[in-house]
């Protein structure tokens, strides 16, 4: 039998790998994917990995080809790694439909988003004032490995009181890593819960967003207007036959 090799293509990351210890392999600021196969689309339609919400994470690790550690993902770069699978998988082009108006865009001119890298040169660990009670606080942008925990503990605080949504004060017990240089994780949680003003949770993250890589998935729905609007991600994004 004929020995068969798949296609694979090495991509950028938003972080350009700036982000990521320099013993890391997600450091070299690529990451190299294979073209989707029959098996990846058995992924997309288990629906036991739908109804769990991690069917996209059992594709992209079964794409990627790199040795790496997949918590250590930053979600920008993961992003990137979706925007990537969809093309290798099924082309360039994804048509949707936005106002009651059919749209298609160009995947492979998806660019990141405008950032100094000036500000990533401290790595994944950034330095902010708050406005209102002027604390500085150190924090990091997170990775995939943070966000499971997020949804894992947002999840259980859910239980203990029902109709409550923890989310953004969970978040942001995550992302700081230092108040006034008070490393203390116990303190960080204790100031999260009693002593974080709405403003200045707003303003951090705001803040965290405007440092945070990413990919730009916005798009200009009328030619006549600048005004871009985000690009929905639907059932069609992995199967362009469903609309």
């Amino acid at each position: 039998m004929a020995e068969f090799k798949l296609p694979t293509e090495v991509i950028d990351l938003p972080s350009k790998g700036l982000l990521y210890p320099k013993d890391n392999p997600l450091s070299e600021g690529k990451i190299e994917l294979k073209y989707m196969t029959a098996k990846e689309e058995d992924i997309l339609s288990n629906s036991s990995y739908i109804r769990q919400g991690i069917v996209l994470d059992k594709l992209f690790k079964s794409l990627i080809v790199t040795k790496i550690n997949y918590n250590d993902l930053l979600i920008g770069d993961k992003n990137a790694i979706m925007i990537a699978s969809r093309v290798l998988g099924y082309g360039n082009n994804y048509t949707f439909e936005f106002d009651d108006e059919t749209h298609t865009v160009d995947l492979s001119k998806i660019e990141f988003v405008d950032i100094d890298t000036k500000q990533w040169e401290n790595g994944n660990n950034f330095s902010f004032t708050l406005p209102a009670s002027k604390n500085t606080v150190t924090f990091k942008i997170l990775t995939h490995g943070d966000e499971l925990k997020i949804a894992g503990e947002v999840k259980s605080l859910k239980k203990i009181n029902k109709g409550s949504d923890a989310t953004v004060s969970t978040r942001l017990k995550y992302m700081i890593t230092s108040i006034e240089g008070d490393t203390d994780n116990k303190k960080i949680r204790e100031y999260v819960d009693k002593y974080m003003l709405a403003r200045d949770s707003r303003a951090l993250r705001e803040y965290a967003k405007s440092v945070t890589p990413d990919v730009d998935l916005t798009f200009f729905p009328d030619e006549q207007d600048d005004k871009k609007q985000p690009i929905p991600v639907g059932l069609s994004f992995f199967w362009p036959d469903v609309r």
